[in-house]
């Protein structure tokens, strides 16, 4: 995973895009700047934390230009995995990147607020990656006691329990959720220095609900100044690629991705393509009327399976799958299908499509836009059977992302 870095006003990114602020990072025995009967312990004080901060930051940056400018990583020792190829838009970056942030990284998880709304979360749901990275944080190697050496500040709130603990059924009352939001922002901003100090540009909420967008708006630091990393990455509901985190919807309905990984060759899939949903946003509707009751039999496009009809076992034996928005632009069909080895076929409108800096998605997806719903089949048709298989080899490497 890699995180974007934003310390007081001034913003870093480890990834692959570095267009961060140059640091000069001090030199202590440099004679010019500072007079060598100083002693060494007065000189050190001489530097904020932030200011400490901000020079690990510029050793990081550095690092990542001298891979980007060379596309070769000489200080890369990573036993664990050292990503490759095309789905990387640049493999090496990436990985000095990811380095960095291992070396480097530490997150302060404010300790405030209870159960269920705080510190915990859905793990077997179609929210999981909400309880799943909460519970992560918690025991995080990158977790830090001390704020004073954090990079970011997480707020441990779930807007899944949000919804289920705070919202009113049927109300459409959004008051009290926000308000839930408010107050636990005003109770961090009063107790700590972090919040004032930068206005939220150091912090960071994760929200997979569809409502995790409209409940941040209930703070205006949070919306203009946090990073959101959110499922619901809809530009037109305000979502900002240049901070803000698109992260994946998925669904682990044991809370683990046993028994969902892995499918039958490309030889042995004889659909062309698959989805079965309801039919709802203004998406799927059109699908629908173009797809549904297709005489060709290889398009097996259902608002409801048949009876009897296992929803994996059709991926399974599909070419492709269809992963339209609905409502909302995320949907847990498109790691499913990478799960299963469909290859996913993304038709949104406005959807910053999770970690599009670092994947290359047209290598392992295909990517239509929504005025090409009725060509659909030529579309598909028209990708070889040499294309498709390095797809769908690319497809095992994109799920590991995953």
């Amino acid at each position: 995973m890699y995180i974007k870095i934003y310390v007081g006003k001034k913003e870093g990114i480890w990834n692959n895009s570095m267009n961060g602020p140059h640091i000069v990072v001090p030199i202590m025995n440099d004679t010019h700047s500072m007079a060598p009967s100083t002693p060494v312990s007065a000189r050190i004080e001489k530097y904020s934390n932030l200011q400490r901060l901000e020079a690990s930051l510029g050793h990081a940056r550095a690092a990542i230009r001298e891979a980007l400018t060379t596309n070769e990583d000489h200080h890369t020792q990573d036993p664990d995995y050292t990503p490759t190829g095309p789905i990387y838009w640049n493999a090496t970056v990436f990985h000095r990147s990811y380095l960095e942030m291992e070396k480097h990284l530490k997150v302060f998880v404010y300790e405030e607020g209870d159960p269920p709304v705080f510190h915990y979360g859905p793990c077997k749901h179609t929210y999981a990656i909400e309880g799943l990275f909460i519970q992560g944080m918690e025991i995080s190697k990158f977790r830090t006691g001390d704020p004073e050496r954090a990079h970011l500040y997480f707020l441990p709130f779930s807007v899944t329990m949000i919804t289920q603990v705070v919202y009113v059924v049927d109300s459409n009352d959004w008051g009290p959720m926000k308000n839930t939001t408010k107050d636990y922002v005003d109770v961090i901003a009063n107790k700590y220095p972090y919040w004032n100090r930068s206005l939220g540009a150091d912090h960071f909420m994760l929200a997979c609900h569809d409502w995790g967008p409209e409940i941040s708006f209930a703070v205006s630091n949070l919306y203009n100044n946090s990073i959101r990393a959110l499922c619901n990455a809809n530009t037109s509901e305000k979502f900002n690629p240049s901070r803000d985190v698109s992260i994946p919807e998925i669904h682990l309905p044991s809370g683990t991705t046993t028994g969902m990984l892995g499918g039958p060759s490309p030889s042995h899939r004889p659909l062309l393509v698959f989805y079965a949903g309801g039919v709802y946003g203004p998406i799927r509707p059109i699908l629908l009327h173009h797809w549904q009751h297709h005489k060709d039999p290889s398009i097996q496009i259902h608002e409801y399976l048949p009876k009897n009809t296992s929803y994996f076992a059709m991926m399974r034996h599909s070419k492709f799958c269809f992963c339209p928005s609905g409502y909302e632009v995320a949907s847990p069909r498109t790691v499913e299908a990478l799960y299963t080895g469909c290859v996913p076929v993304l038709i949104k409108d406005h959807y910053v499509i999770p970690f599009i800096d670092v994947l290359n998605w047209k290598t392992f997806a295909v990517v239509v836009a929504v005025e090409e719903i009725p060509n659909l089949k030529r579309i598909l048709e028209g990708i070889s059977g040499r294309r498709y298989s390095r797809i769908v080899k690319r497809g095992g490497g994109g799920e590991e992302a995953f």
